[in-house]
């Protein structure tokens, strides 16, 4: 066990109940992404009672907290913020009755359907640690609450908002997100972890006519149909079978009334890749395939393309990896273990990316333990409520008290050497 999980544990019994309330309080208080003022000023005011520096509205609402102590390795840790535009349907007793206005001015119920409360409060716990047992550890922790995770904005902006001047240079950035999967299990990997993730809207233009006369229009709603058959053949005879990609329509948009033929039609979809050289030919061939079936519609315009989000891959630094996975697994013993890639997309590693420094991302198993090992022997896992269904719940014990344990050992690696 190491210093700081070992601080951890002698003020778990006063930590965790108080860790407990802060997380329902943020879970029946979601906010969407890039308006988290709430959820910004409890975690600013939480690491500026414990003595951080703490810098606000980084990046729209993000926070960063400062703590010097010494000597040693700086260590970012991160979490995300926001919440979706989903409905909650979990039937907690203190599930989320939220209704937030989007940014198309659209009416929505919200809730963390991500689990982003519960990364909060990690990082929350975790700063405490760091804070009130200065005697453990050695160094410069920069804790970090991210806006926009789920816009892919976040990440971006607070970079943008000159982090790299301001603050002090990572030597490792750690993060972690609750997945399905065993609560009380921590999944590492090196190299990639979470997939690219692109999301696309493609307008097409046709010409609307009355629907008794086709022969006077170009109807753009054949167009999109088309359009979304024909991608579908990217995967299944442009990619090899050796490797993996994911693209999925997952809106069609187009018409009023059933005898009238528009004048437009709109598509949304989403692709999800493990390698460069795949998107950047998935991207391309989205793009042939749309302008081509524009053109045997003979439309008079061709398609108009805007991206929605786009998340590069997550790909974890081979020699801090393997420094997180040694620590976790003298911390956790088996119930550590190597994780395949993740469909999922973060912004995560744009921290990174722009910083120029290597980072570290894990898993943490949120479903209870029972249920997991029921649905994994009758091979219906599928069916478990995962990320972003209105009902994903992460059991909270002991899904709080392991993801605290895991921010901890990943940052004792580098803030309590042995010596």
């Amino acid at each position: 066990m190491n210093p700081l999980t070992t601080a951890l544990n002698s003020t778990l019994a006063t930590v965790l109940p108080e860790l407990e309330a802060v997380y329902k309080d943020l879970h029946q208080h979601p906010e969407l992404s890039m308006h988290e003022v709430r959820t910004a000023k409890v975690t600013a005011d939480w690491i500026e009672r414990l003595g951080y520096e703490v810098s606000r509205a980084v990046g729209t609402t993000g926070v960063v907290g400062v703590l010097r102590n010494g000597a040693g390795a700086t260590v970012m840790l991160r979490a995300d913020m926001d919440a979706l535009p989903v409905a909650e349907a979990t039937g907690l007793t203190y599930a989320s009755q939220v209704k937030a206005t989007d940014d198309d001015g659209v009416k929505v119920g919200v809730s963390h359907a991500c689990g982003h409360d519960l990364h909060v409060t990690w990082l929350m716990g975790a700063a405490r640690v760091l804070a009130e047992h200065r005697d453990h550890w050695r160094g410069t922790a920069l804790v970090v609450f991210q806006p926009g995770e789920e816009v892919g904005r976040g990440a971006a902006s607070m970079m943008d908002d000159k982090m790299a001047e301001r603050f002090p240079k990572p030597d490792v950035i750690l993060g972690q997100h609750v997945m399905v999967g065993a609560a009380g299990t921590v999944g590492h990997r090196s190299g990639v972890i979470l997939s690219a993730g692109d999301s696309l809207q493609v307008k097409l233009f046709g010409r609307g006519s009355h629907g008794s006369q086709p022969q006077t229009s170009i109807d753009p709603v054949i167009m999109a149909a088309a359009t979304t058959l024909r991608l579908q053949t990217i995967v299944s005879r442009e990619i090899s079978p050796l490797d993996s990609a994911v693209l999925t329509v997952g809106a069609l948009q187009a018409g009023t009334k059933e005898n009238i033929i528009p004048d437009d039609a709109t598509i949304k979809l989403n692709v999800r890749t493990y390698d460069e050289d795949v998107r950047a030919h998935m991207l391309s061939a989205i793009d042939r395939i749309c302008r081509a079936e524009c053109m045997a519609s003979h439309a008079d315009e061709p398609p108009e393309f805007t991206t929605l989000s786009s998340y590069p891959l997550t790909v974890n630094d081979a020699a801090c990896s393997e420094r997180v996975a040694k620590a976790f697994e003298a911390q956790f013993g088996d119930r550590a273990f190597e994780t395949p890639p993740a469909s999922a997309s973060e912004d995560f590693s744009v921290f990174g990316r722009r910083w120029g420094a290597p980072y570290v991302f894990w898993i943490v198993g949120g479903t209870d333990p029972v249920a997991y090992a029921e649905a994994k022997r009758t091979k219906t896992l599928n069916a478990l409520p995962s990320n972003h269904s209105p009902k994903f719940a992460p059991v909270l014990h002991p899904t709080l008290q392991t993801g605290l344990e895991a921010m901890l050992t990943a940052a004792a690696a580098w803030l309590c050497p042995a010596g």
